[in-house]
Formats: C-alpha cells, sequence, structure tokens
C-alpha cells in the first residue's frame, strides 16, 4: 500500500475502472494522492503487480464483510448425541428415532449411546439388540456408520454422519 509497494512498475486501475497500464510507481501514487486515495496492491504475484486506486479503509471492509458473509453460509456439523436404556417404551423409542431422522437431515453426526448401568452391564447383547434395531428402522434414510456399535465403559455407541459428509 502507498509507500509501502518495492516494486518500480505496476499495471494501475484508477478509481473508475479504467486501465492504464503498466506505468511507474511514483505516477501511481501521485494520481492516487491527487485524489486523496490510496494505492494498494491487489494482486502481487503478477508481473509487474495489479495496484488500484482505492479508499483502502473501504476497501478492507467490503473484504472483511464479504468473509463474513462466507463464513455465516457454512455449516458446520455438529455432534449430535442420543441417549437412551435399553429397557425403552416403544413411544419414546419412537421420539428418539424421530429425533436421530431429523439430525441426520440438518446434516448433523448423530451419537446414539446406551447405557447400562450396575448389573446390566451383563447384557450387553441387549444394548447391541437396541442399536441394530435403530440401525434397521433407519432403512432408506441416506447416512453412513462412522463408527461400528462397540463398548466404551460401561456405553453401547455407534455413530452415524449423514452420507455426503
Amino acid at each position: 500500500m502507498n509507500e509501502k509497494i518495492r516494486s518500480r512498475e505496476v499495471r494501475l486501475i484508477d478509481d473508475e475502472g479504467k486501465n492504464w497500464g503498466v506505468i511507474q510507481t511514483r505516477e501511481a501514487l501521485e494520481m492516487a494522492y491527487s485524489k486523496d486515495l490510496d494505492l494498494v496492491v491487489v494482486s502481487p504475484d503478477q508481473e509487474p503487480p495489479v495496484a488500484k486506486i482505492l479508499d483502502y479503509g473501504k476497501y478492507k471492509f467490503e473484504v472483511e464483510k464479504r468473509a463474513r458473509e462466507a463464513k455465516k453460509k457454512q455449516h458446520a456439523p455438529e455432534v449430535k448425541e442420543i441417549k437412551m436404556r435399553y429397557k425403552i417404551d416403544v413411544h419414546d423409542y419412537q421420539v428418539k428415532l424421530k429425533n436421530i431422522k431429523k439430525f441426520l437431515h440438518e446434516g448433523n453426526k448423530v451419537k446414539i449411546l446406551v447405557m447400562l448401568r450396575g448389573r446390566e452391564i451383563q447384557h450387553t447383547n441387549l444394548a447391541f439388540d437396541l442399536i441394530k434395531r435403530i440401525y434397521a428402522d433407519l432403512e432408506g434414510e441416506n447416512f453412513i456408520e462412522e463408527k461400528r456399535a462397540s463398548m466404551e465403559g460401561k456405553n453401547a455407541i455407534m455413530i452415524l454422519a449423514p452420507a455426503g459428509s
């Protein structure tokens, strides 16, 4: 920007968008100062570098604004956790299944956690049966199994992710 430009020549574009071609950096600076604007190198990789006459504060604001807009439109998938016990009632099971489908449609990962407490740890097969039932009931949905069902401590865990993530 301005005096910090090291090259002797720049390809100049003025504040109205007119291309002046390759001119001396000193001349370009004088043109910018005569209009009370700044000379900013917008493409330093070119030979000679491309410089524009513009209001640097306004330019910086526009660049930051575009970056904020782009960030706003991004969706970072979250890991939603669904906890249940293997002795779950039918209606409760349907609600949990509906939530799993909703989370997958929103583009989030789902961690299904079947908790075993006390003596229930002896019946890990029932926890895995519940996870298999969930997997079967989700047939037709668009998802992939990111982590197969396994035991972690006293919990049986499986992680599902939407297909294409």
